[in-house]
């Protein structure tokens, strides 16, 4: 039976890549919790790993030996500290171990490694299962040890367990593969062993559809459920995907409509009479209302929107004041952090993974300028103005700045609420905006300090007949092409966004780039999914490409040394790069302090943006 929870909010379990390689909980992990504790119903930790040979990262938390058990006793008093309960997610990678870590092994249903690329895993024997089983338990017991209050067994996102019930992974001709019934056996067979040697509630996590043709679906999950139900288990949680074959859906990411993971959990939950947990992109107030009234919801588990803001559910119950900070499913800051070896970070919020470390009233109050609205200049301003100084923030046109181009592209709509949220920071905090240009003579007579943010402009190039062309402005309603042959110069972020915008408008793509990476600088699902879009609707990709010339219509180029040309183009878009536009810092310096932030300083992303601006004026 599932433990009564305080409410029907639970962190969900996201990867932080906090430990130091020892699988040990370090004070990184308890304060990124503490600062998410107190108004929230229960809290699933990262997965824990039950052996240092299947861990999915080299930083993440372990439970595969009893020398973990006092760190995670401390990381449930944190949890446990405003009467949240505490659920541990455990979890057996299978073929998605990770290959990059050295001693890592691979067992699976199959000898065939994920297409996606991963190990060639060794296709499990009995003994093998009996191994997996002894793990499972193990690590059971000792999550009882180290005092958590239920139990969470991942069944689903293509790891291990989901390995035996997929059609499309397992292809064994034992008893543990072919119908249904063999191959959920293995699965439920842990499940029940689990379930009998603790006297905690075990939740359920499952896909409920594997998002792919050949693997399972909504109708095996609903009678899985009902066999999960009957053999003990507390709940069952419902997600969707692989991160093997559909990492869209199992990272519920910007580019997948919302609601298709609510729709999975309403079939279930119409089949069974233990609670469902309901997950995937719940990220607004109106979200939670609907799923509580319209979906009646029993329980809601909320991840990346607990990261963006870890006031999220303290602010929709009413009990901490102002604005949500909002989650765009961009995975740009949490799934890149972890990539890259960094941890779990955000894109919208800099505080995480430094929650120790958070924004303090200044000792000495000053009076600041911030030049620049975009996204660097907004963040800047509210920091500066929750460390009590006095802000003008000067801006010659709108607020937003080249960010509000983002949204206009068909997969990024969720990125429209970056700027508003800013800009709604700014009102909340009574920050003064100066709709003009800022001069150096007015800054030096009024100011204690100027911050810099004027951002970037595309950087020019030189192309003999280049006239007429557009930047990224040409995203903009007014200027979209419509039936038109279009030549975009530049392959990175901004000029695979342009195309994903023209492609829909019937517009011929043809995108050049010198390199051969085209979308070298962005989140990798993101670019993975824009590319397949691309490639599906006949663009032509040009790469080691040169334009040498523009006649008329037809572009001169160059590619691998050799001559070529492009016929009856439209449209010419150029995006090379951008370059900072800053004129102001000469005419300032040596006559007040200067500090330069965002594209003005260096070109880059939004999340450089915010950051940079953050960690700029957080001691000034």
């Amino acid at each position: 039976m599932m433990i009564e929870l305080k409410n029907r909010f639970i962190l969900a379990p996201v990867k932080l890549g906090y430990s130091d390689g020892t699988g040990l909980v370090t004070e990184k992990h308890l304060q990124f919790y503490k600062r998410r504790n107190r108004h929230i119903g229960a809290i699933i930790p990262e997965p824990l790993y039950m052996d240092a040979g299947l861990r999915e990262l080299p930083t993440q938390l372990g439970i595969d030996h009893d020398d973990k058990i006092a760190g995670i006793l401390r990381l449930t008093e944190i949890i446990h500290q405003h009467g949240a309960k505490a659920i541990a997610h455990l979890n057996h990678p299978g073929r998605m171990a990770n290959p990059k870590i050295p001693g890592n092994y691979f067992w699976s249903s199959t000898a065939v490694a994920c297409e996606n690329g991963g190990a060639i895993p060794q296709n499990m024997d009995r003994e093998m299962m009996e191994k997996v089983i002894q793990m499972f338990t193990d690590a059971a017991r000792r999550t009882v040890s180290a005092g958590f209050d239920m139990i969470e067994l991942q069944l689903g996102h293509g790891y291990l367990l989901a390995q035996f019930l997929s059609p499309q992974v397992n292809h064994r001709t034992d008893e543990y593969g072919g119908g249904f019934e063999n191959r959920i056996r293995f699965p439920l067979e842990l499940v029940q062993t689990v379930i009998s040697v603790v006297d905690i509630p075990v939740i359920i996590r499952i896909s409920g559809d594997e998002m792919t043709p050949e693997g399972f679906h909504i109708d095996e999950m609903i009678h899985f459920a009902r066999i999960m139900e009957t053999s003990g288990a507390a709940a069952i949680h419902v997600s969707a995907g692989s991160v093997c074959s559909s990492p869209p859906w199992f990272f519920q990411h910007m580019f997948v409509p919302k609601g298709k993971t609510w729709a999975l959990a309403d079939t279930i939950r119409e089949k069974i009479d233990i609670p469902v947990i309901y997950v995937g992109r719940i990220n607004t107030k109106e979200d939670i209302n609907t799923l509580i009234h319209k979906h009646n919801a029993a329980y809601l588990a909320i991840g990346r929107s607990l990261i963006a803001d870890p006031d999220f559910t303290g602010k929709y119950l009413g009990k901490v004041e102002g604005n949500i900070a909002p989650c765009m499913a961009c995975a740009e800051g949490c799934l890149g952090g972890v990539k890259s070896g960094n941890g779990l970070q955000c894109l919208v919020n800099p505080e995480v993974g430094r929650e120790s470390d958070i924004v303090k009233k200044a000792r000495h109050k000053k009076t600041f300028a911030v030049v620049g609205g975009g996204l660097a200049g907004m963040e800047a301003a509210i920091i500066l103005k929750k460390r009590g100084h006095t802000v003008d923030l000067y801006e010659r046109e709108e607020l937003g700045g080249q960010f509000n181009l983002a949204p206009l592209t068909p997969n990024k709509k969720s990125m429209a609420t970056l700027a508003p949220y800013l800009i709604g920071e700014m009102l909340h905090h009574d920050i003064n905006v100066i709709f003009q240009e800022a001069t150096a003579a007015d800054l030096t007579s009024k100011y204690d300090g100027v911050i810099i943010a004027t951002g970037s402009t595309p950087a020019v190039i030189n192309i003999p007949g280049l006239d007429k062309f557009y930047g990224a402005e040409i995203l903009l309603e007014k200027n979209l092409p419509r039936n038109k042959k279009v030549l975009i110069i530049g392959g990175g972020l901004i000029g695979v966004d342009i195309a994903t915008a023209l492609i829909p408008l019937d517009n011929q793509v043809i995108i050049v780039k010198r390199t051969s990476d085209f979308g070298e600088d962005m989140e990798s699902i993101s670019k993975n999914l824009s590319l397949k879009i691309m490639k599906e609707k006949g663009t032509i990709f040009s790469d080691h490409t040169s334009i040498e010339r523009i006649e008329g219509n037809t572009v001169f180029a160059t590619r691998d040394g050799e001559k070529i040309q492009f016929e009856n183009i439209d449209v010419v878009v150029v995006s090379a790069g951008m370059k900072s536009y800053n004129v102001l810092e000469k005419e300032l310096t040596g006559k007040l302090p200067v500090y330069v932030i965002g594209d003005a300083r260096d070109p880059g992303n939004a999340q450089d943006s915010i950051h940079g601006a953050y960690e700029c004026v957080k001691t000034l």
